[in-house]
């Protein structure tokens, strides 16, 4: 029975280890099913989650002010570009109350381009999500579920995540 009970755990160390050997990532042990999510565009339009189901969803929640966002933001923005997830959509939420202005600059002084800026909304997806900082990144899957998010800063270039994430795309 011990000698089981060791196997088991070895199998299980074994796979942990190829599928979180990735900075900040928790899986959802259970998918998160979440009614109504939407936020702002650069024009103050709401975008509705629900008509973004089918393709994989990173909801990332950042701040001008934020240094480990600055210091993640250049991967993210490259991640848009990884050939193998192409149904993959990125949102960066600036939940910081910044306005466009002050967002578009934070852009500029990072050089990002292929990244456009979004906004939390009055109803706040902040707490619907319940953050407890930024930078914090949210997965939803093609039916629209939550089944992973990361607490602080990664490398989104990091190959052990894009490995990880193109299973889900």
């Amino acid at each position: 029975m011990r000698f089981l009970i060791i196997f088991i755990f070895l199998i299980a160390n074994s796979y942990a280890e190829e599928v979180y050997d990735i900075k900040n990532l928790i899986i959802n042990k259970e998918l998160k099913k979440y009614e109504n999510l939407s936020f702002l565009n650069d024009q103050n339009k709401q975008v509705n989650l629900d008509d973004l189901k089918g393709n994989l969803i990173l909801l990332n929640f950042w701040a001008t002010w934020c240094a480990p966002c600055k210091e993640e933001m250049p991967s993210l923005d490259k991640l848009l570009t990884d050939k193998n997830l192409d149904n993959l959509k990125i949102f960066p939420i600036n939940v910081g109350k910044d306005d466009l202005k002050k967002a578009s600059k934070f852009f500029e002084d990072l050089d990002i381009k292929n990244l456009k800026i979004y906004f939390d909304n009055p109803k706040t997806l902040a707490k619907t999500f319940q953050l407890r900082g930024v930078p914090t990144t949210i997965l939803i899957n093609k039916d629209g579920l939550e089944f992973a998010r990361i607490i602080g800063s990664i490398d989104f270039n990091n190959q052990n995540f894009i490995n990880w994430l193109s299973d889900y795309n």
